[in-house]
């Protein structure tokens, strides 16, 4: 048995034609309908990047717990536990936040892996090697990230050169190697379509998009989407996007070709996924973040191939943490009670649904649960989002460590079924996250633009009740219960 996860960042639902969009020129993804289980109801868990990546990794939420961090020493590690198992897995990516402190131990579970640079912030080339352009949108991101963004392409100026492209070759040049062989994973994974939105001119001129790139990095915040001047920033903007993703989709198609060429569709299983999505001006906002986790984010594009299996639709709940055990699964491996989520296999191959409602959310922000009916999404109700804790062993955030004054706040605390078992720090810090300006909101599912926030008492009361009760499986912190007023 073979498994193949090409897992991409940002990948917005709208954006693919599998699930109706009529203009971004994705044919590689529509090819995936002939072979693959298209998921209708799949939904991030934890928010941003690596959180999601932890849930991939543990089968178990994050963002109650944790805001951006690494995995723990305390952590289950479904790639750790298949490389024990003898099943050989490698990595290739160019998801530079793996290379540092916040998100340093998840990569090296892999048996080996190739890491390329250059990506979005990537301290990587000297910052003085680039330098930003003077025509950029004024809704563009500036800053640190953004200059060395500008140095890092002076190295990427062909395709080739591209880290997502050099990702993906890696890829194709290990199933080549490998696709007689057997017992291995290998997770393709790039950070396109992830902003900024840099591409080649060839996949731009497909959007009519010529001369100087005037807007492909958004500073992530509100904005009048009904505004003139703004509407034409977006036009731009989401073409440039749809750009990268037809980028994405043509190697992607190199993916499917290699597949084809050597017969591995009987014998390997193959997963598409993505973290989250992105909003391009939709709720009037820019980003992922800040606001809500809207279905535009947290309800992702996901398929499955399982061998032997003909091609159909899955339109149950799932999610990120239901991967993890599916790979054991596959692969024939206990499923350790740490894991929460669930294995897709059974699940696939009977239609048979495995989840009664999913948590998501961002640390910090609103909790959400949905049962696949509606969706609620309670808001923290003080003023300065307390009481907000960090449940962890690994104090270190995306590009350092916590504070002195937070690591001064440090107690020792028991063990839950977040950390199987295993005593834990627990450090009082704050957080720019703040959901209560949005308040709580409800949605229907079948408001599929969730622009009608129910207010029905007796439905929000339910619901309440429901999440509160599913964040009680999960040991959420009593803080984070205190946090959003239960």
């Amino acid at each position: 048995m073979r498994a193949i996860m090409v897992m991409f960042d940002t990948l917005t639902r709208g954006y693919l034609s599998n699930y109706g969009n009529k203009w971004v020129k994705t044919p590689n993804f529509q090819r995936l309908q002939n072979r693959c289980t298209r998921f209708d109801k799949f939904y991030g868990g934890s928010m941003p990047c690596i959180p999601a990546r932890r849930d991939l990794q543990t089968g178990t939420y994050n963002f109650l717990h944790r805001s951006w961090g690494p995995l723990e020493p305390f952590d289950f590690s479904v790639v750790e536990e298949l490389k024990s198992k003898g099943v050989y897995t490698h990595l290739c990516t160019d998801h530079s936040h793996y290379f540092e402190d916040g998100g340093a131990t998840y990569h090296n579970r892999f048996n080996t892996w190739e890491g390329f640079r250059g990506q979005e912030g990537d301290r990587w080339t000297p910052q003085s090697y680039g330098q930003l352009p003077s025509n950029r949108s004024p809704r563009a991101k500036n800053g640190i990230s953004a200059i060395q963004h500008y140095a890092n392409i002076t190295r990427m100026q062909k395709e080739q050169d591209m880290s997502s492209v050099q990702t993906f070759n890696a890829g194709l040049e290990f199933i080549e190697k490998h696709s007689g062989t057997d017992n291995w994973f290998l997770q393709i994974e790039t950070f396109a379509p992830h902003e900024p939105f840099y591409v080649p001119q060839k996949y731009r001129d497909m959007y009519d998009q010529k001369g100087d790139v005037y807007f492909n990095w958004p500073a992530y915040g509100p904005i009048d989407s009904s505004d003139k001047s703004n509407q034409n920033d977006l036009v731009q903007l989401r073409k440039e996007y749809a750009a990268l993703i037809t980028m994405c989709d043509n190697y992607l198609g190199k993916v499917l070709d290699m597949m084809d060429n050597n017969s591995m569709w009987e014998d390997t299983m193959l997963i598409i996924n993505t973290d989250h999505g992105f909003l391009l001006g939709e709720h009037d906002f820019l980003g992922k973040n800040f606001p809500p986790m809207y279905d535009e984010v947290i309800h992702t594009p996901f398929f499955l191939h399982l061998p032997g299996l003909s091609t159909k639709e899955y339109g149950h709940l799932a999610q990120t943490t239901d991967i993890a055990p599916t790979l054991l699964d596959f692969f024939g491996l206990d499923i350790p009670d740490c894991v929460t989520g669930k294995s897709l296999v059974k699940a696939v191959r009977e239609n048979e649904p495995i989840h009664e409602s999913i948590l998501f959310g961002i640390h910090g922000g609103h909790v959400n649960i949905t049962d696949g009916q509606y969706t609620f999404m309670k808001a923290n109700v003080n003023e300065d989002n307390q009481p907000y804790v960090e449940c962890t062993l690994m104090p270190t955030k995306m590009r350092g460590y916590f504070s002195l004054d937070e690591l001064k706040s440090a107690k020792l605390v028991e063990g839950d079924r977040h950390s199987n078992g295993i005593p834990y720090l627990k450090y009082q810090t704050k957080t720019y996250m703040d959901s209560k300006q949005f308040g709580d909101l409800l949605f229907s599912n079948d408001d599929i633009f969730q622009q009608d926030n129910i207010t029905d008492c007796l439905l929000r009361e339910k619901y309440s009740k429901m999440l509160k009760n599913k964040m009680e499986i999960y040991d959420a912190p009593i803080e984070e219960f205190i946090r959003i007023g239960f």
